[in-house]
């Protein structure tokens, strides 16, 4: 489960890191950050617009994304057949599963931008070291 307070903290600690760094790398930390970094809002809105799953595809998790994708088609594919009930249940089971990552797409995509920001900090002390 993410936690807000967490979530937070790991990202103060990797500030304070990237403070530490020459004003150089720190640039270049900088520079990175800003090309891979993710928006928050545009995480919900493709959420709320598209319920298919394409803010997985926004955050690189393809897996996820294909995943969702194929159960919101397969629900709405279902909605033609004979079978229109449980193509609705489908669609609404996917919906209700994708609500949570509605409500916390503030905290999702910190958790990614996070991570995001380590793997950048630590290439750039990689480099520095050497």
């Amino acid at each position: 489960m993410l936690s807000d307070a967490k979530i937070n903290e790991e990202e103060e600690r990797i500030r304070q890191r990237v403070r530490q760094l020459p004003d150089d790398k720190r640039f270049a930390f900088f520079q990175e950050t800003e090309k891979q970094l993710k928006d928050p809002d545009t995480y919900a809105t493709l959420n709320y617009l598209f319920i298919a799953g394409l803010h997985h595809f926004y955050l690189g998790k393809w897996g996820r994304g294909l995943i969702n994708l194929a159960v919101f088609l397969t629900g709405l594919a279902m909605l033609f057949t004979p079978l229109f009930i449980p193509g609705i249940l489908l669609i609404i089971a996917i919906s209700v599963v994708e609500l949570f990552a509605l409500f916390k797409s503030q905290v999702i995509v910190q958790a990614h931008n996070n991570a995001v920001m380590n793997k950048i900090y630590q290439e750039i002390m990689r480099d520095y070291k050497q």
